[in-house]
Parts: C-alpha cells; sequence; structure tokens
C-alpha cells in the first residue's frame, strides 16, 4: 500500500514507517517544517509538507493514497493547558480524512490513549477493546472513526499506553516523569502510588500499527499495550532508583508542584487488558516491559 502517515516526524513514527517499509509498504509522511521533513526523509518516506491545521490539505493527501494511519497531535497544545482545544484540533483533521475516504473500503488507523477509560471511572477490573466512553476530549476523535465504518472505511483506532517507551522516545510521558523528577529532587507518586499505568514498547506498537492498516476489521478498538497496569508507586521507585534520590509519597494538592501537566493523570488507575488486540491482529508484543527498559539506562544516558 502507498500509506499516509501524520505525525511522521514523531516518536511513535520512528517505529512505525520503517516497520512499514520493512514490509513492502511505501510511506508518505505529512511534516510541517524543515526539521521535520529531513527527518520523514531520513527514514525513507516521502515528504509532503502541511500540518493539522489545514484540514483541506490533509483530505487531499489521503485521496491519492491507499491507507491512512494519523498518528498526529498538538502535544505542545496539551503541555500548556489547552487540553480540549487540541483535541477539537484533532477531531478537525480527522473528519477531513474520513470524508476523503468515505465509501472507498480504504483503512485508516487513529490514535487515543487507554488513559480516557480510566478517566471515564471504570474500576475494580481491568479495561478492554469492548469498553466504549460516551464522549470528551478525545474521546470524541475515537468515536467517530468507529463511525466511519458505516461509511465505507476500514476504520480502527489504536489506544496507546500513556508509557510508550523505548530509546526512540525522547518527548514522551517517561522522559517528562524523570525530568519533574530531577527538577525536584524526587520521584513522586500520590498517595499510596497503588493505581495502574499501562506500558508498551514502541517496536511492538510500530508493528501493531501495521497489522491494523492490513487486516483490523472496520470499526475496531485495539490495545497498544505490553505491561497491562504497572502501579505508579513502581514508575516513581524505579526512576528515583536510576536517579539516586528517593521515590516520595505526595498529596492530590502538591501533585502539580511535583508533577507538572501529568499531576491529574498520575492518580488515575488505568489497566487495561491486551487480549482482544492480540486474538483479532496475531500480535504478541516481544519486547522488554517498561521497568526493565528504564533501568537498561538509556533513559539517563
Amino acid at each position: 500500500m502507498r500509506v499516509f502517515v501524520t505525525g511522521a516526524s514523531g516518536h511513535i513514527a520512528s517505529a512505525v514507517i520503517p516497520e512499514l517499509l520493512a514490509n513492502g509498504h511505501q510511506v508518505v509522511g505529512l511534516a510541517r517544517s524543515n526539521a521535520s521533513a529531513a527527518k520523514v526523509a531520513s527514514l525513507g518516506a516521502e515528504v509532503r509538507r502541511g500540518d493539522l491545521s489545514d484540514p483541506d490539505g490533509l483530505a487531499a493527501a489521503a485521496r491519492v493514497v491507499d491507507g491512512v494511519i494519523h498518528l498526529a497531535f498538538d502535544h505542545g497544545m496539551m503541555r500548556s493547558g489547552q487540553w480540549v482545544k487540541a483535541a477539537e484540533k484533532e477531531l478537525a483533521a480527522i473528519k477531513a480524512i474520513g470524508q476523503a475516504l468515505a465509501g472507498t473500503g480504504k483503512p485508516l488507523v487513529t490514535t487515543s490513549g487507554t488513559l480516557m477509560l480510566a478517566m471515564s471511572g471504570i474500576k475494580g477490573r481491568l479495561g478492554t477493546e469492548e469498553d466504549v466512553v460516551p464522549g470528551g476530549p478525545r474521546v470524541d476523535s475515537e468515536n467517530h472513526v468507529i463511525s466511519l465504518a458505516r461509511q465505507g472505511v476500514r476504520s480502527s483506532v489504536i489506544r496507546l499506553a500513556p508509557m510508550v517507551h523505548s530509546d526512540l522516545d525522547k518527548h514522551g510521558f517517561t522522559p517528562a516523569l524523570i525530568n519533574f523528577a530531577r527538577e525536584h529532587g524526587a520521584a513522586a507518586f500520590v498517595g499510596e502510588g497503588a493505581n495502574r499505568w499501562p506500558a508498551a514498547d514502541t517496536r511492538d506498537v510500530g508493528v501493531l500499527y501495521r497489522l491494523a492498516l492490513e487486516k483490523a476489521p472496520a470499526g475496531t478498538r485495539l490495545h497498544g499495550v505490553g505491561d497491562e497496569g504497572i502501579p505508579f508507586k513502581t514508575v516513581a521507585e524505579t526512576i528515583a532508583s536510576q536517579l539516586g534520590m528517593e521515590a516520595k509519597s505526595v498529596t492530590p494538592e502538591e501533585a502539580p508542584q511535583y508533577l507538572g501537566f501529568l499531576a491529574n493523570f498520575a492518580q488515575l488507575d488505568g489497566a487495561v487488558s491486551n487480549a482482544r488486540t492480540r486474538q483479532a491482529l496475531g500480535w504478541e508484543p516481544t519486547h522488554s516491559g517498561w521497568v526493565e527498559d528504564v533501568k537498561s539506562g538509556h533513559y539517563f544516558a
């Protein structure tokens, strides 16, 4: 297939694009700057200039390919506190791409997050791919993509774990937590730290996107998760041990001081299952788990 990839200079794309190329696909990668274009080209993809602020341009790019993988999200806007506006921007882009693909039967693979399930209040069990959140920021994008199955698009959504980790990860939640710990002299967790976060290796996620593109049924939700749920205290203790500092329990009121824009997310209990994803696509994570990867030291080099 000839595949249009948004967010092509980002962390996830650094695994997705090589995975696609290694399996015989051609890639056209969206780049919004000269630096992004250079990175996309270095991965072996054709460069198309543009960004999420140009829905018409995204639609035009989608019309001339065999499938789309949407990875882009305005993380800078999210980190500045404009989470809702960032989600609205993404939804407009997805609607434009979906309209361009309507009636074609072509695949559209987009990105959501497993923490959306935790924010919806699921408790006492692992979240599954069948769990649906009615609406909200970014959830609206997920639900719109699923609805495109009724409009002749082979649509699927990959809910990524909050910690997608590897030596390719330079700006994700794991580096953010490490930076917060360095800044404040302690790796923080809230309360007892029993709440759990899932994780996945970047290269395993790259394989999942490729499999979803090739064979995910229309209207499918998938979980990009290797570790189903790591206690947040363990996350903090693992980071602390590598930095030679303490892991510190903080109150919900103190959390913003120690955890910045992640303060609210860091209190969510978001353990999820990947069983249906593995069964549907034959996907099996093969790389190391988050704790082992962080202990390998590359995040601290």
